[in-house]
C-alpha cells in the first residue's frame, strides 16, 4: 500500500475531526500504529495527549465531556490497555458522561479464536457492552468512518453515557475506499411526552406549594435558563442533587442543596424532579420517608419507574420539559409567588447550622471558594472534605462541580480534573483530593507538566484511608486495621515532575497560595497536612 492510500486509521481520524473532536486522551501502543501514524500524518488540529495509565484516559475523557458539554474521546489498546480504562468507564457510565471510547482489537479473522495473541482477552466486546451504552466493531477500513459518527451520535443522543468502538490492527492499515461517512446509522431521539408534561403542568398550576428538584439532566440539556424562569413563575425552591450543583447559582434566593430536600417537602404539595435517578445513595426512592407528591421528568424511561414512587411521570429531556411547562405556566399570567424570601432563607440557614458541626471543613472549603473564581470548576474526591463539600461548597457556574456520582470511584478525582481544566480551559479548575486518592494517579504529574495543565491540586493529607477508618472505629470498636498509608512528601513528589509544590498549615495559607497559582494560571500542588477531622456522616443525608 502507498501512503497515497487513505487508510482505516486515516478514515478514524477524518471522521473524529468531522465531528469536531479537539482532544484525545490515550496511551500509544503496537494495537493503535496505525491511528497514531495517521493522527501524527493529519493536519486536523486534534491533540493527542499521551498519558502514562489508560486509567487516565477514560477519566480524562469523562473530566473534558463533563466541564465542556462535548463529548471526551479515549484511545487504548486491547486488553489490558482497555481493563486498566474500565474504572473511568464505569465513572462515566455512572454519571451519564459521554465518552468515547477507541479500542485496538486483534486482527479481525483471528477475534474469538484464543490463539493467544499479544493483549487477545476473552470476549473483549463482551467487557465494553457491561460498560457501556453501545459498542460497535469496526469488521472493515470502509465502516471507520461511519462508525465513528454513529457512535459519538449514540453516546451524546438522549441520556449521554460511554460508548466504545473496537477497531482490528488490521482494520487500521487497510485501505480504505473512502473517508465519508457512507453507511451512516443515524440515532433517532425519542419525542417528548408532551400530554404527560402538560398533565404536570396542571397539577404544577394547582399546587399550593410547588418546589423543584433539579439533577445533573439540567447540565446535559442546556436547560439552567428554562429552569431558573420555571422557578422564577412560581416562585418556586430548586433543590440541586450532587450532579445538578450550579444547575443555579447558589447564592440565587431560590437555590438550596440537596441536603435540603427532606425539609423542603415536609411542607411542599408537589415536587417536580427532572433530570435526576431520584434515588438516595442505598438505591432507596428519594422521599421515601415524606409523604408528598411527586413528578418525574427524565429522559431515561428506566429512571421514571420501581422503586420510584411518583404521582406523575413523563419521558422527556430536561430542556424539552421545562420550556413547555415554562411556557403552560406563564400562560396563567402573574401568580403569588409559591413561598416567601423567608421561607426558603430558612432552610438555608438550618443547613449552615447543622453544618457548624463540621465547622474545620468548612474553613478549609472556604478557603478554597475564596480562591476560586466565580466560573471555576471544583472536582472533588472520596474524602471526608469532598463530602462536607457536597452540600458546603457554593457552585455558581453549571457543569461546576464534578464528584464520581454513585460509583464512588475513589482515585477518579485528579486525572478528571486534569481532563476537566482541558475541557473547559477558560475556567480555572481545582482538584480537592485526599492523600489516599491521589495514589491511585500521581503519574499524571508527568502529564501535567508535559501539556502544562494549569490545575491546581489540593491535597489534605492525613496519612490514613480515612473513610474506612471511620467504618472500622463505628462498627468494630475502634479495631483499625490496613488504613495507614506511607506518604511521599508531596511537595517534592510534584517538584519532581516539574509541577509546582507547595505545603500550608492554615485556611488563610491555602487561600493566599491557591489565589496566587490560579491568578497566575500556573500547575500546582498544595499538600495540607491534618489531624482527624469531625465526622461527617451525621449531617450526610
Amino acid at each position: 500500500m502507498s501512503r497515497s492510500e487513505v487508510t482505516g486509521g486515516d478514515a478514524l481520524i477524518s471522521a473524529l475531526d468531522a465531528a469536531g473532536v479537539r482532544a484525545i486522551f490515550g496511551v500509544p501502543g503496537i494495537q493503535l500504529d496505525g491511528a497514531i501514524d495517521a493522527l501524527a500524518r493529519s493536519d486536523s488540529g486534534i491533540e493527542f495527549y499521551s498519558l502514562r495509565h489508560e486509567q487516565a484516559a477514560t477519566y480524562m475523557a469523562d473530566g473534558y465531556a463533563r466541564a465542556s458539554g462535548r463529548v471526551g474521546v479515549a484511545m487504548v489498546v486491547p486488553g489490558p490497555g482497555i481493563l486498566n480504562a474500565t474504572a473511568g468507564l464505569a465513572t462515566a457510565y455512572a454519571c451519564s458522561s459521554p465518552v468515547f471510547t477507541i479500542v485496538g482489537q486483534v486482527d479481525s479473522q483471528s477475534i474469538g479464536r484464543s490463539l493467544g495473541l499479544l493483549h487477545e482477552i476473552p470476549d473483549q466486546t463482551g467487557v465494553l457492552r457491561g460498560l457501556t451504552k453501545g459498542s460497535y466493531l469496526a469488521r472493515t477500513a470502509d465502516e471507520v468512518a461511519a462508525l465513528v459518527a454513529t457512535g459519538i451520535d449514540h453516546a451524546i443522543a438522549d441520556r449521554p453515557r460511554p460508548v466504545a468502538l473496537e477497531i482490528p490492527v488490521d482494520v487500521l492499515h487497510a485501505p480504505a475506499k473512502t473517508r465519508d461517512l457512507e453507511g451512516l446509522l443515524p440515532i433517532e431521539s425519542e419525542e417528548p411526552d408532551h400530554a404527560s408534561l402538560e398533565r404536570i403542568a396542571h397539577a404544577l398550576l394547582a399546587a399550593r406549594k410547588p418546589a423543584i428538584y433539579a439533577g445533573g439532566g439540567i447540565h446535559i440539556a442546556g436547560a439552567h435558563g428554562a429552569l431558573i424562569r420555571l422557578a422564577r413563575l412560581l416562585g418556586a425552591p430548586v433543590v440541586t442533587s450532587l450532579a445538578g450543583a450550579g444547575a443555579i447559582p447558589a447564592d440565587d434566593p431560590l437555590a438550596l442543596t440537596h441536603a435540603c430536600l427532606a425539609a423542603v417537602a415536609t411542607e411542599a404539595d408537589l415536587i417536580v424532579a427532572v433530570g435526576s435517578r431520584f434515588l438516595d445513595r442505598v438505591g432507596r426512592p428519594e422521599l421515601s420517608d415524606v409523604t408528598v407528591a411527586v413528578a418525574l421528568i427524565n429522559a431515561d424511561v428506566q429512571d421514571l419507574g420501581a422503586p420510584r414512587r411518583a404521582a406523575y411521570t413523563a419521558r422527556a429531556d430536561a430542556g424539552q420539559a421545562l420550556e413547555l411547562l415554562g411556557d403552560l405556566v406563564s400562560q396563567r399570567g402573574t401568580r403569588p409567588p409559591a413561598w416567601s424570601s423567608h421561607e426558603i432563607a430558612v432552610h438555608r440557614e438550618t443547613l449552615s447550622r447543622r453544618g457548624e458541626a463540621v465547622a474545620p471543613q468548612r474553613r478549609w472549603l472556604g478557603a478554597i471558594r475564596a480562591a476560586m473564581p466565580r466560573d471555576s470548576v471544583f472536582v472533588s474526591e472520596m474524602t471526608q472534605m469532598g463530602y462536607v463539600s457536597n452540600d458546603f461548597y457554593p457552585v455558581y457556574r453549571p457543569r461546576g462541580y464534578i464528584t464520581p456520582g454513585y460509583q464512588g470511584t475513589l482515585g477518579y478525582g485528579f486525572a478528571t480534573a486534569l481532563g476537566a481544566q482541558v475541557g473547559a480551559p477558560d475556567s480555572p479548575t481545582v482538584s480537592v483530593t485526599g492523600d489516599g486518592g491521589f495514589g491511585w494517579t500521581l503519574q499524571e504529574l508527568s502529564t501535567q507538566a508535559k501539556y502544562q495543565i494549569p490545575l491546581a491540586t489540593v491535597i489534605f493529607r492525613d496519612d490514613r484511608f480515612g473513610n474506612v477508618m471511620r467504618i472500622q472505629d463505628a462498627l468494630y470498636g475502634g479495631r483499625r486495621f490496613g488504613i495507614d498509608l506511607q506518604n511521599p512528601d508531596f511537595v517534592r513528589l510534584a517538584e519532581a515532575f516539574e509541577v509546582e509544590g507547595a505545603r500550608v498549615t492554615s485556611p488563610a495559607e491555602l487561600e493566599a497560595t491557591l489565589g496566587e497559582a490560579v491568578e497566575s494560571r500556573r500547575p500546582i500542588v498544595i499538600e495540607v497536612p491534618v489531624g482527624e477531622m469531625p465526622d461527617p456522616w451525621p449531617i450526610i443525608v
